[in-house]
């Protein structure tokens, strides 16, 4: 810990790298793995590959402690949004307040709903700037796995060297498709998933792919799906129903006792795809822009 920030009876830390930080904080995002997933995953990436897994910046890292238990905790990856643990809206204000006074720059946030909205208010009223709604997104959980009818043709396998050109080309499009901001090189992404067996394919009778299906490392019990992407043009053939299906099934097969993923809610189609396939809502989780300089 290199600086603290006090609100009250709670106080803010600062943890200057990963391991600080989940030597503190592990235990928390552990207690609730389904609800944690995004940085229970995200900093198992950085543990295992470094401060650069998920971005060029150097990552921050800050914990809520009150009475000597962790309440909360916080991330974030530039140039990627500040991501957050549930917060109180009181809470909210004093994460800001220590953002402020440790001069973190925050274009954005990523939180569940509640916690986000929270925050959002929050910079508003701090900054004057009207924050934007990226996205809203709704994480479920794995039930029952059900294969949808009719399956496409076709057969799973997980992508090796040879599809390395089609992973990166395929990442980007997803990126772009959901108007992310960047960060991650698409070749070292290909590249650490090819390594880690982590992407299924889904290719016709004639072994031509035509969707992917990725999954996170298994940490504190729980895998996520992310991403599932098929091109433009392949898409309504049942093809990211069968490499979901298929790379849910491995998750199973490695251990995983929560199968996750998130979708977005403006997807009506992907929404009634993966719980048709036997996910089951969770929560709701949001996404807002900041203007530059709030």
């Amino acid at each position: 810990m290199d600086t603290d920030t006090d609100t009250g009876a709670r106080s803010w830390h600062l943890f200057p790298d990963v391991h600080g930080f989940l030597a503190r904080a592990g235990d928390f995002l552990r207690s609730r793995p389904a609800l944690h997933t995004l940085p229970l995953t995200v900093t198992e990436g950085l543990r295992t590959r470094g401060a650069t897994a998920y971005g060029d910046g150097v990552p921050v890292f800050g914990v809520l402690e009150q009475a000597g238990d962790v309440r909360a905790a916080y991330f974030r990856t530039p140039p990627h949004r500040l991501a957050v643990t549930p917060l109180t809206a009181e809470e909210a204000g004093s994460l800001a307040d220590h953002l402020g006074a440790v001069g973190h720059a925050v274009p954005g946030i990523s939180a569940d709903s509640g916690t986000a909205a929270a925050f959002a208010e929050v910079w508003r009223l701090r900054t004057g700037a009207a924050p934007r709604l990226h996205e809203r997104m709704r994480l479920y959980r794995l039930g029952t796995l059900t294969r949808p009818g009719p399956a496409p043709e076709g057969r799973s396998r997980i992508a090796g060297e040879r599809d390395r050109e089609l992973l990166v080309r395929w990442y980007e499009e997803f990126v772009a498709a959901i108007d992310e901001v960047g960060g991650t090189n698409a070749g070292a992404w290909a590249d650490t998933r090819i390594a880690e067996r982590r992407i299924t394919l889904w290719e016709t009778p004639d072994g031509v792919p035509v969707s992917m299906a990725g999954v996170t490392a298994l940490v504190a019990g729980q895998i996520r799906l992310a991403p599932v992407y098929t091109p433009a043009h392949l898409r309504g053939r049942g093809y990211a129903g069968a490499a979901a299906v298929e790379a849910s099934r491995a998750a199973l097969a490695e251990g995983a006792d929560d199968v996750l993923l998130f979708a977005d809610l403006a997807n009506p189609t992907s929404n009634g795809l993966y719980q048709r396939i036997g996910y089951r809502p969770v929560t709701d989780f949001a996404m807002y822009d900041f203007p530059a300089g709030g």
